[in-house]
């Protein structure tokens, strides 16, 4: 008899997250109950946020308790269904966790077509990375056409959408990654006018180099020393769009020499957190979904095999080691 699959958090991390933080256990498939539906997972999203949600520490959602299963984004589809707008079959993406079956209030599940896109694009470049990356690029940077966009983790899931966008709208994208292969990706591929490899070991005189005219709007997902040498680089009154600093999750915060460019050339720098205004997810996936179907928006997945290579795959994202969305194909 098949029972459901779920990796709980066994312990907190003290620094970087090892497998032995998580667990592999079974239990029975779940029943739907009133306006609920029983979904079967396919693809599970692995995301920079988990690493946060991991830690007993103060931050904008809720801490994983020990013993509860590991939130994370879900797409997959509907197998029972009580609820009067889902039907046997219907694909769907959710919050649903590190598990291969889960239970979801109707009001928690939004139906996507997958016929005319793969259903795991639902949770990136259609999903809440690409939301993400076109929030902070449209309602935070907000760039004009020929100022300079600089994105960290160019190559990830928020990033590479982010520069295309740029580009799309008239900028002028530079992106920073880790590899020269990234990098080539970066440019040859998503059409980024430049990409500053952060390994090569000279990043403030490349850096110098690709951004002649300063940045007017940095797309910040890194944090750390990378940020910090970024700041040299800001033109006055440029914005900074914080989303993410995954650079010093496993560790203490980066101590900043340039904060004071903040000041000095009138930065506005501001934080967010996607969910914060959901009524934004409708005008930015109906441009994604437009440049997506056009291919004037292109995206890559890193495919983990199975629920139990979940744990490996997200330490191996905290280290830089995915090319694009990073995912776990669930079946």
């Amino acid at each position: 008899m098949e029972k459901n699959q779920k990796i709980v958090l066994a312990n907190r991390p003290a620094a970087w997250v090892e497998e032995s933080n998580f667990r592999l256990e079974e239990s029975p498939i779940p029943e739907p109950g009133a306006n609920q539906v029983l979904v079967r997972n396919r693809w599970l999203s692995l995301d920079p946020y988990m690493r946060g949600r991991m830690s007993e520490a103060k931050s904008y959602a809720k801490s994983v308790e020990i013993g509860e299963v590991m939130v994370g984004g879900t797409a997959g589809e509907v197998v029972k269904s009580n609820h009067p707008k889902f039907a046997v079959g219907d694909t769907v993406v959710g919050a649903m966790g590190w598990q291969t079956w889960a239970v979801a209030d109707g009001a928690a599940l939004q139906k996507v077509d997958a016929s005319a896109v793969p259903l795991s694009a639902y949770l990136g470049v259609l999903g809440m990375p690409g939301v993400t990356a076109w929030v902070g690029l449209m309602d935070i940077c907000a760039p004009k056409a020929g100022e300079t966009v600089v994105v960290t983790a160019a190559s990830g899931a928020v990033g590479s959408v982010v520069g295309q966008l740029a580009k799309i709208h008239g900028a002028r994208a530079v992106g920073i990654a880790g590899g020269a292969e990234k990098c080539r990706y970066v440019v040859e591929e998503l059409g980024f006018d430049a990409c500053i490899d952060y390994k090569a070991g000279n990043l403030r005189g490349d850096l110098k180099e690709a951004t002649p005219k300063g940045i007017d709007c940095l797309f910040e997902n890194v944090g750390g020393e990378i940020f910090d040498t970024l700041l040299t680089r800001m033109n006055p009154f440029s914005r900074i769009a914080v989303c993410g600093l995954i650079a010093q999750y496993n560790s203490a915060p980066y101590p900043m020499q340039n904060i004071g460019a903040v000041l000095i050339n009138r930065i506005r720098m501001q934080g967010f957190i996607v969910s914060d205004d959901l009524s934004r997810w409708p005008p930015a996936l109906k441009e994604l979904a437009g440049h997506v179907a056009s291919g004037r928006i292109k995206y890559r997945e890193s495919v983990a095999d199975g629920l139990a290579a979940a744990p490996a795959a997200f330490i191996s994202l905290l280290k830089g080691g995915n090319f694009g969305k990073q995912l776990v194909k669930l079946t």
